[in-house]
């Protein structure tokens, strides 16, 4: 259904065209490799939905560049560490039993909204193997920063993350805050002593579903990430314009992460 808010007020559509000119006018271009999150709800009515805005991306990076959307299904974890809503203890076995394995062309995302999971069906997407963590990727670099995306620490040294880190990738907001940039889990992994946890999945091991426990650390909820966004745009060059209605923010993953982890590190001192 069409936001009728949007149609009411708006001088004209939103459609692939304004998209693309107002990539470009906040420094978006060919070549890049751009890791995105964004609410295609904040951008407003736009002719074509999802898929105008998939495509606007694409035709302002091209084929030279590279398009990251994280792919996360983190639903597909131990149903023992599931809350909001937890499942009655009775039935933890039976879903260790019998919760399809990660399969990177069928496993849905989760919450991540309807821009991620529409980016999966576009030719020439290819999704990382991680069953809780996986990147889908298009575009010049794509293989490179999806394959061999280690199962244990799914987010750090040996993940996507690093890959567009050391590409010397820009992260992109759109309609959402810094809550939602998956940039900062990398310095969370490089902290001093970060808490490691267990975590288990079912994932495809030589053609056979296998229940598959493996080490990775104790993440923050995202609790912090706003106040570490905010205190980043105070030292390091963020971009900020408008994309469709859409407040968005345009910025360098290097500098994302060494000012989120010198910030986490200092926070830790602290307590």
């Amino acid at each position: 259904m069409p936001i009728l808010e949007d149609l009411f007020t708006a001088k004209a559509p939103i459609t692939q065209g304004s998209l693309e000119n107002d990539l470009r006018n906040m420094g978006l271009k060919s070549g890049m490799n751009v890791m995105v999150h964004s609410s295609l709800k904040s951008i407003g009515w736009i002719s074509g939905g999802a898929i105008a805005f998939i495509q606007a991306l694409m035709e302002v990076v091209t084929s030279e560049g590279t398009i990251i959307f994280p792919s996360h299904s983190t639903d597909l974890s131990d149903p023992s560490t599931w809350r909001a809503p937890s499942v009655p203890k009775e039935w933890w076995e039976t879903i260790r039993e019998t919760m399809p394995p990660f399969d990177s062309q069928t496993t849905p995302t989760y919450a991540l909204g309807t821009v991620a999971e529409q980016f999966l069906k576009f030719p020439g997407v290819i999704r990382s193997n991680h069953p809780q963590y996986s990147f889908a990727a298009w575009g010049k670099n794509a293989h490179h920063i999806t394959c061999d995306h280690a199962l244990a620490f799914g987010m750090g040294v040996h993940s996507p993350l690093q890959k567009m880190y050391d590409l010397d990738a820009y992260s992109l907001l759109v309609g959402v805050s810094y809550e939602n940039n998956t940039s900062f889990h990398l310095a969370e992994y490089q902290v001093d002593q970060p808490s490691t946890i267990t975590q288990s999945s079912p994932i495809l091991e030589n053609g056979r579903r296998v229940w598959q426990t493996y080490q990775d650390i104790e993440l923050d909820p995202n609790d912090a990430f706003d106040e570490i966004g905010k205190d980043f745009e105070q030292h390091c060059p963020v971009v900020k314009a408008n994309v469709g209605h859409a407040n968005a923010r345009l910025f360098k993953q290097v500098d994302a992460v060494n000012f989120a982890l010198e910030w986490l590190n200092n926070a830790y001192k602290e307590v």
